[in-house]
């Protein structure tokens, strides 16, 4: 059993949206448009690595608007 400090630890839908602050609708919508974080489907399951939802977070990290802006955030 992996632990949950591991960075590749999966982890579902629900608490991958609550870990990104966003909702269930919006990792849904990323992931038929693209655009959201690298997931994992096995059958039916959808699972996020911590490891890629950290780094996820690092490349939408911007310090003005026009930063912000400039990398597409917020899309």
């Amino acid at each position: 059993m992996q632990s949950s400090s591991d960075p590749d630890y999966a982890i579902n839908e629900n608490q991958a949206a609550e870990f990104l602050g966003v909702s269930v609708r919006t990792l849904q919508a990323w992931r038929v448009r693209g655009g959201g974080p690298p997931y994992v489907k096995i059958g039916r399951a959808v699972r996020y690595q911590r490891r890629t939802l950290v780094n996820f977070q690092e490349q939408h990290t911007v310090s003005s608007t026009t930063e912000a802006d400039a990398k597409g955030a917020g899309r």
